[in-house]
Parts: C-alpha cells; structure tokens; sequence
C-alpha cells in the first residue's frame, strides 16, 4: 500500500507541474525556434531572489520572441532536496 501511495503522489506531483507555467509573448511571438534557458533561485520559499534572470539579455537583439517560466521537474526535484533550508527554483525560457 505504501507503493502505491508514493506512486500515486509522485504522478499528482508532476501533473501539477504542468499546470504552473506563464507565457509571454513579445512581438509576433517565437520565429527560429532557437531556446535559451536560466533557472532563477530563491531563498525563504520564494520571498528573496538569489540571483536575477535577465530575459532581455537571453533574447539579444530579437523583437519577436516568447518568454515562459515555469516550474519544471528538476525545480520540484531540487525543491525536494532543498527545502529545509528554505531554497526553490523555477525555469525561465527564452524561445526566438
């Protein structure tokens, strides 16, 4: 039973983190089909920065892009391990 418990949650797990991404689109949107990725941490479950992810550097010189953050599987893996002293990710993408 306790399997079955800890399958169960790890599959409500990551069907949540699907449901927690934001997308912007800037201009017409992505063109070349061309990622970048950053990953933003924060201290004090998400209250504090710890570093900044700069989305106009990853874009360059494009107008047209999109920009999503979300949290992926490895920010809840590493939110898993990290938790006790307070520390979390979250994935920000840059697709031109």
């Amino acid at each position: 039973m306790k399997k079955i418990s800890t399958i169960l949650m790890i599959l409500v797990l990551v069907a949540l983190v699907g449901c927690s991404a934001n997308t912007h689109v800037i201009g017409k949107g992505a063109q070349t089909g061309e990622v970048i990725n950053g990953r933003q941490w924060y201290v004090l479950y998400g209250a504090l920065p710890l570093n900044e992810v700069d989305t106009a550097e990853m874009a360059g010189d494009a107008t047209d892009y999109e920009i999503t953050t979300e949290y992926s599987v490895i920010d809840v893996i590493t939110t898993l391990f990290l938790n006790s002293v307070t520390v979390s990710s979250r994935t920000v993408t840059v697709k031109k």
